[in-house]
């Protein structure tokens, strides 16, 4: 901590250009903790629980980087922002970072000010619908009335899907993924879009889960990651590599119980990563021990995946194409060097 304060403390001395390039990561140190955006609650990925605590698979992206910049994974002020909200929150500088269920796209990532700093979850937009319908294609929903949930990349697709394929609908249009749910399982609508993993997600949230189906039809690319705004490329580094470690501590076989050993006795890649060798700290104007704080804290991306969304979860999602790239998957991390 006091070596992170004393790189910020050096380069306002030397005149560089903080305010433009890295003072986001100044106001986080001063202010004690990480601004974070979420959603209003999604299971697997944003939730809190009855008392407060917050948990899910982006919010370990919020308590990655809290854990990298401040060495403290729990110094995150969480912000519940709807699909409506949350690019105008993270361009008003509302909040740090955006880390929300949020598609990577052209025009989000050229048009809105912002930066993607990566992918935490690979995904893709489904259907899902009631088992009553009888229904076991998404070709058979012509003239279906479909939940969407406002502000989504959702909305463009499915109406992309159903022009490409002749077939009609009436989209029923809500704020909340809470909303969504509740007009599906009111009758209001057949069929319920969104990307897979929120199907699920809102699918254990129904009074009876068994009475829905999610359809075999993926008909997009929902690469899913955290947001920062443009024109802060010290943060914006920041962000990406408290991803990256994540990935690359589970490739170089490193988790929360091993990382002291990997830290003292590892192999070169290992200790590059926990800060004993190598100036991947420095470089990023924090401690050292950045990586290591994240590994100890919050955990490599197996174990995120798995407590949140994966077999230990209720959601049971296999990890598919977000397995590590040479176990069948396409999450990879550039190598720390």
């Amino acid at each position: 901590m006091k070596r992170m304060i004393s790189v910020i403390a050096t380069g306002l001395a030397l005149g560089l250009s903080f305010g433009a390039q890295a003072g986001t990561l100044e106001d986080a140190v001063k202010r004690g903790s990480v601004s974070c955006g979420v959603s209003t609650g999604l299971a697997g990925f944003s939730q809190k629980d009855e008392n407060g605590k917050w948990s899910g698979l982006d919010v370990d992206v919020c308590r990655a980087v809290a854990a990298a910049v401040l060495g403290d994974a729990d110094k995150v002020q969480y912000k519940p922002l709807t699909a409506k909200e949350r690019f105008t929150a993270l361009q008003s500088g509302e909040i740090d970072v955006l880390s929300r269920n949020t598609t990577w796209t052209h025009t989000r990532d050229t048009s809105l000010g912002l930066n993607f700093a990566g992918v935490n979850y690979y995904d893709g937009q489904g259907f899902m619908v009631s088992k009553d319908l009888g229904v076991k294609s998404a070709l058979e929903l012509d003239g279906a009335a479909v939940c969407i949930q406002a502000g989504t990349t959702t909305e463009l697709n499915l109406a992309d899907y159903f022009r490409a394929n002749g077939i009609t609908y009436k989209a029923i249009t809500f704020d909340t993924s809470d909303q969504t749910r509740a007009g599906f399982e009111s009758g209001r609508c057949d069929v319920l879009t969104s990307d897979q993993s929120q199907l699920y997600a809102l699918r254990i949230g129904l009074k009876d889960p068994s009475a829905a189906v999610v359809l075999p039809e993926v008909i997009s690319k929902e690469p899913l990651g955290p947001v920062v705004r443009q024109g802060d490329d010290a943060w914006f580094n920041i962000v990406r590599w408290s991803l990256m470690a994540m990935v690359e501590a589970e490739f170089l076989g490193i988790d929360s119980s091993s990382v002291d050993s990997a830290k003292a006795d590892g192999n070169p890649s290992q200790k590059r990563l926990m800060g004993t060798e190598g100036d991947a700290g420095e470089k990023l104007g924090i401690s050292a021990e950045w990586a290591y704080n994240i590994v100890k804290q919050v955990g490599n991306y197996s174990e995120s995946f798995e407590r949140n969304v994966g077999q230990g979860s209720p959601l049971k999602i296999a990890r598919g194409l977000n397995a590590q790239w040479n176990n069948g998957g396409i999450m990879y991390s550039s190598p720390v060097r």
